[in-house]
């Protein structure tokens, strides 16, 4: 038998064997038990719930953040003075109950939640210009309600957190984003404990500990971690909603580039690519779509 009829032979002989056993195979080459459903987000067992994500400050003065280990995913995002910013993206189905210190929207937020299903927005202003076109949008918009608030604990403007209750009402249910799944670590890629990604005014690290990543800021520890890190190179452009005090950068996340992608102490190159807002974003390794390991997952949107 030659080698592609014995490989070809051996994944029906496992599909086989998964069916008899009362499992169902996935594209991936992962089984789970039949009946059973998993998070498009996180590839974890459970039902999709509805979508929300928050703003989140990330200047040494608003940390640590409140709730980000309960996220789903969170990307890093530069802002003005190439300071960076938060979003995490939570499902309904685990909620924290108090996400922040919740921060202002940009138009990359726009185009990068465009791939989600109108997912819910928390976030606590917008330009003047860039509020009304939020609010047009498909973002279910969520600011200056009574679900917000400011803890004395803290100076402004770095104190408003909100209470994510009701906060997904009206939005849309988790979907496809174009990320896959697999407890197996794939073939390739080289040892790698540590990796940073910069910005011009912050720094991420990441550091695997054998069970997940740890993430720093800017060099130091926080209380945040990750099961996957996808550091993406994209493109910088001026946004086309202008502040007074300086260049806005607009993180372009339609198109493709380059990648890194971290799971299980591995690091794998690959390519991105989203060819419209409204489809997901994959990321291919060899040809082939790299599966993440399943559970949370930071995506850095560093620049090009």
């Amino acid at each position: 038998m030659t080698g592609r009829r014995a490989v070809a032979a051996g994944v029906a002989a496992a599909l086989a064997a998964a069916l008899a056993a009362g499992c169902t195979p996935t594209e991936d080459g992962t089984t789970h038990p039949r009946g059973t459903s998993r998070s498009v987000l996180t590839g974890e067992p459970g039902a999709a719930g509805r979508v929300l994500a928050v703003k989140i400050d990330n200047v040494r003065a608003a940390r640590p953040a409140t709730g980000l280990n309960s996220a789903d995913l969170v990307y890093g995002i530069e802002v003005e003075g190439g300071l960076s910013r938060l979003m995490a993206v939570f499902d309904s189905n685990h909620l924290p109950g108090t996400v922040g210190p919740v921060r202002s929207a940009r138009e990359t937020d726009l185009e990068l939640l465009a791939q989600y299903d109108r997912p819910a927005l928390a976030f606590s202003g917008a330009q003047s210009m860039l509020l009304p076109v939020l609010k047009r949008s498909d973002l279910v918009t969520r600011t200056g309600t009574g679900a917000f608030f400011r803890r004395s604990t803290r100076s402004a403007p770095h104190n408003e957190y909100v209470h994510t209750k009701g906060l997904t009402d009206g939005a849309g249910t988790a979907k496809d984003i174009g990320l896959t799944f697999a407890s197996a670590t794939p073939a390739g890629g080289t040892p790698d404990t540590t990796a940073s990604a910069k910005m011009p005014g912050a720094r991420f690290g990441f550091t695997w500990s054998g069970s997940s990543y740890r993430v720093s800021m800017d060099g130091a520890r926080s209380p945040w971690t990750a099961d996957n890190v996808i550091i993406q190179q994209v493109k910088i452009r001026e946004s086309r909603f202008h502040s007074r005090t300086g260049f806005v950068p607009f993180s372009e996340t339609v198109g493709q580039g380059s990648a890194v992608v971290l799971r299980n102490g591995r690091s794998y190159d690959v390519r991105w690519s989203r060819p419209t807002e409204k489809a997901g974003t994959t990321y291919r390794h060899d040809g082939r779509t790299l599966p993440l390991s399943p559970g949370r997952t930071w995506i850095v949107l560093a620049p090009s």
